[in-house]
């Protein structure tokens, strides 16, 4: 009797372990998720950096491709961050792989940022918007890394997820990943660059269409 409840007890340790190990790194990258989001607005052109800008045109005008930039940076993040909390919403637990690639995740997301940092903070070329792209591609490769594992390594999915929906997933998340490796051939061009990140969509619905398909 006594070993039974020492076992029981023993389990419930370990889950409950398991669920506070799970929450502090949901909470790191929710931390750093927002720290980044702040970032990037601070990246954007400000009134006093150019005292020759009298009005908003102005500074819109001399100041468009970084605003563009921030913008589209923002965006990527922001999706990618509700895309994390989507992920987190199906696991139970974590382990050491698992939290060494959601690290690599976020490495990758401070990446980004610096990239982004530095296409503004130079002049925009060919190799910071390859750069750029391809920070956002290496953020995507480490979320993607970090669902596989969780879905079919670590075990560490609630059992509530079927198979179905979990290979909707795995699915989804491949648009961001392969939107950014398609911007890179576009980074010789300026405006192209920014406008080819607008086929996020149209490659979302394709591989909703592929999975609708192969169902």
């Amino acid at each position: 009797m006594w070993f039974f409840i020492y076992v029981v007890l023993g389990n419930m340790s370990i889950a409950v372990r398991e669920q506070r190990q799970l929450r502090r790194l949901e909470t790191l990258i929710d931390v750093v998720f927002g720290i980044t989001v702040w970032r990037l607005f601070t990246l954007l052109p400000r009134p006093e950096e150019n005292p020759e800008w009298n009005t908003l045109l102005d500074m819109l005008v001399d100041s468009g491709l970084n605003f563009a930039i921030a913008l589209i940076a923002l965006i990527i993040v922001i999706i990618y961050w509700i895309q994390s909390n989507l992920l987190f919403k199906y696991l139970v637990r974590t382990d050491s792989w698992h939290i060494g690639l959601s690290i690599a995740q976020l490495f990758s997301l401070l990446l980004f940022l610096y990239a982004i940092r530095v296409g503004i903070g130079f002049e925009a070329s060919p190799a910071s918007r390859v750069f750029e792209s391809s920070m956002a591609c290496l953020l995507g490769v480490c979320s993607f890394a970090a669902w596989y594992y969780a879905l079919h390594k670590g075990k560490l999915v609630t059992d509530e997820l079927d198979a179905d929906e979990a290979r909707s997933i795995t699915e989804r998340i491949k648009a961001e990943p392969i939107t950014a490796a398609i911007t890179i051939p576009f980074a010789a061009g300026m405006w192209m660059w920014e406008l080819s990140w607008f086929v996020y969509p149209f490659v979302v619905y394709l591989y909703k269409r592929k999975f609708k398909s192969g169902s």
